[in-house]
C-alpha cells in the first residue's frame, strides 16, 4: 500500500491554493470585460428581436383591421348578503 508523503500533500495542497487564487485574480480583471460582453449581446439580441415585433406592427397597421369592445351592462338588481349582520361597538380603554 502507498502512504502519500508530507512534501507531496503541502505541494498538493499548494499547487490546489495557486489555482484558486490565480482563478481568482483572472475573474477580477477579466469579469468585468465577460460581463459587458454578455450584456452587449444581449441587448442586439433584443435590439433585433423589437425590430421583428416593430415590423409586424407596421404590416398589421397597413391592413387597418377594426377592433370593438363590448361592454356588459351592469345589472341593477341588488343582491342580498345573508353572510351576517353588522354589529356596531365601541372601543373601551
Amino acid at each position: 500500500m502507498q502512504y502519500a508523503s508530507f512534501t507531496g500533500v503541502v505541494k498538493f495542497i499548494l499547487v490546489i491554493l495557486l489555482i484558486y487564487y490565480g482563478l481568482k485574480i483572472i475573474t477580477r480583471f477579466f469579469g468585468p470585460l465577460l460581463l459587458k460582453y454578455i450584456t452587449k449581446k444581449a441587448g442586439e439580441r433584443f435590439q433585433q428581436q423589437f425590430g421583428q415585433f416593430n415590423q409586424q406592427k407596421n404590416t398589421s397597421n397597413s391592413s387597418q383591421e377594426e377592433i370593438t369592445i363590448e361592454k356588459k351592462t351592469k345589472s341593477t338588481s341588488t343582491s342580498k348578503n345573508t353572510v351576517g349582520e353588522y354589529i356596531d361597538y365601541e372601543e373601551i380603554d
